[in-house]
């Protein structure tokens, strides 16, 4: 019985040798260009990473503040130049339409909510424009595998809607920058690049505009944004 087996893994592993080589290569011409063009459809997971303020405890409103994730969707276009073999240096401006929430557990019920759990809702429309440096492994037949790091900034198109109701949501600012990183592969197909990509991407600036009069942003000192960001690149 161990024989057969042995002797069937054999069988798929030549069987499979065979089919790589003699199977077609698509879009061979691809790795040489000197740049190139594409569209970005993507889902997002965002949240805030929040920081309490040093005089949180002295704030009796306020039991507990903290950030809860959410999903959102993008799209965009992307343009990218070859370096070398190996890398190749990508921008791909976006547009994502995303939601981060906050949890409040209060002391005495919220006059509006009628509850002591109330979470806030912060709906963002974000242009970002992320630069990337894109590391690629050998290919393997039409397919290979690349890592990716940079540098983006964001502008929320949405921060001028939320300061109409600044006395119910936590005041972010328009603007941010920060960093990127991931991995991603390609197919190849005879007229198109897929490339699934997963990466997170974080901000490094204070995006909080604390306001000592309101409840809700007054026990928060710093806060910044965070996304994971799985996207589907259509490459020609």
């Amino acid at each position: 019985m161990n024989f057969i087996y042995v002797l069937v893994i054999l069988s798929l592993l030549v069987t499979s040798k065979i089919y790589s080589q003699e199977r077609d290569y698509y879009q061979t011409e691809h790795d040489a260009k000197p740049y190139y063009f594409g569209i970005t459809l993507g889902f997002n997971i965002a949240s805030f990473h929040a920081e309490p303020h040093p005089r949180f405890l002295q704030y009796d409103s306020v039991y507990v503040a903290k950030p809860l994730t959410s999903g959102g969707f993008q799209l965009g276009l992307l343009a990218t130049a070859r370096l070398t073999n190996r890398f190749e240096l990508r921008f791909n401006p976006q547009l994502l339409f995303t939601e981060r929430n906050l949890f409040y557990k209060l002391k005495y019920a919220d006059p509006f909510e009628e509850t002591d759990s109330v979470t806030k809702k912060v709906e963002s429309v974000i242009t970002t424009f992320p630069l990337q440096l894109k590391f690629f492994s050998d290919r393997i037949g039409n397919f290979r595998v690349y890592m990716l790091g940079g540098v983006k900034a964001d502008i929320d198109l949405a921060s001028n809607a939320r300061a109409k109701r600044a006395e119910e949501l936590v005041k972010i600012q328009k603007y941010d920058y920060g960093f990127e990183a991931g991995l991603g592969c390609n197919f190849y197909f005879p007229s198109f690049i897929l490339s699934p990509e997963i990466k997170i991407s974080n901000g490094l600036k204070n995006i909080h505009s604390r306001d000592e009069n309101l409840k809700y942003s007054n026990v928060l000192d710093r806060i910044s944004s965070r996304m994971i960001i799985f996207c589907i690149h259509l490459e020609g």
